[in-house]
């Protein structure tokens, strides 16, 4: 993928990144006796899921990633509504997470693998292009991770023909490392893509981690550290710089969850100005 035929821009922005906003989370699951009813850890919200796209719109961004946990309905008229949502904005639907499962597990990983081939249809009627589902949360083991291996492969086969790719994340204990992470895409031969997370792993080794990895990304989740002065821009650079020096030129989803901000946007548009600026330097340096 190029800079040239990114429709919809180069930029998305997950939901997460404006949790506070939105308010209410239903934390669906593949555990029975765990209800998905409505909570509000970040309070009641200020907008709904459906006026995000318009939002997006209005602040230059064309894509954005949708939390499983964001969906106040799973009912097919609802879901048609966030897509008209979308398609009116003109928002690309590039990713559903799905935020919940563990395909690693030893007792549970089948019934979490049938779970999380659910979600499928509800990306197709989102209009999503992509599904990310976690690769596992146990140990990396060989074991835990050629069960991971064969569950996931057996989802991109029932994903086969819907439209929708399923790609996974450098996160939880599973994938800590890029050679776990190389051995499991290796073994899935192109079947699951990557979805590549800038934050997910501790500095300083993360710089040469992701330069490993961001060579066979798809899709980037672009968070930056906040401390008490703001965006940690050293690190952030660096993370850039390990994408480049990968050959990275797909979108970056602007993932921001820090306090720094109260308001979320703010947050958000200052990621997308770095990256921009990063990228122009680049471009000034080759000019």
């Amino acid at each position: 993928m190029t800079e040239g035929n990114l429709e919809n821009g180069r930029f998305a922005v997950s939901t997460w990144s404006l949790h506070r906003l939105l308010g209410a989370v239903y934390p669906y699951g593949p555990d029975p006796d765990k209800s998905a009813a409505r909570k509000e850890p970040y309070g009641p919200g200020r907008s709904s899921l459906t006026e995000i796209p318009a939002q997006l719109a209005k602040r230059g961004i064309g894509r954005l990633e949708i939390c499983s946990f964001h969906l106040p309905s799973l009912d097919p008229a609802y879901l048609a509504e966030l897509r008209a949502a979308l398609h009116d904005a003109d928002i690309l639907a590039q990713t559903l997470l799905v935020e919940d499962g563990d395909p690693s597990h030893p007792e549970t990983g089948e019934r979490d693998i049938q779970w999380i081939a659910g979600w499928i249809e509800i990306a197709q009627a989102l209009g999503a292009k992509n599904m990310r589902v976690i690769a596992g949360k146990q140990a990396p083991t060989a074991d835990n991770l050629k069960r991971a291996v064969g569950h996931l492969g057996w989802l991109a086969k029932r994903a086969d023909n819907s439209g929708v790719r399923v790609v996974t994340e450098n996160w939880f204990e599973l994938l800590a490392s890029p050679r776990q992470t190389n051995w499991l895409l290796d073994a899935l031969q192109d079947r699951v893509g990557l979805n590549g997370d800038l934050g997910n792993w501790a500095a300083p080794e993360k710089y040469a981690g992701l330069c490993d990895i961001m060579r066979r990304a798809e899709l980037c989740h672009a968070k930056a550290d906040f401390n008490g002065s703001g965006l940690d821009s050293a690190d952030y650079r660096k993370c850039l710089e390990a994408c480049r020096s990968a050959g990275y030129s797909g979108p970056y989803t602007l993932i921001y969850d820090s306090p720094f901000f109260a308001d979320e946007w703010d947050g958000i548009l200052l990621e997308k100005a770095f990256i921009e600026d990063f990228h122009q330097e680049r471009q000034r340096a080759a000019g």
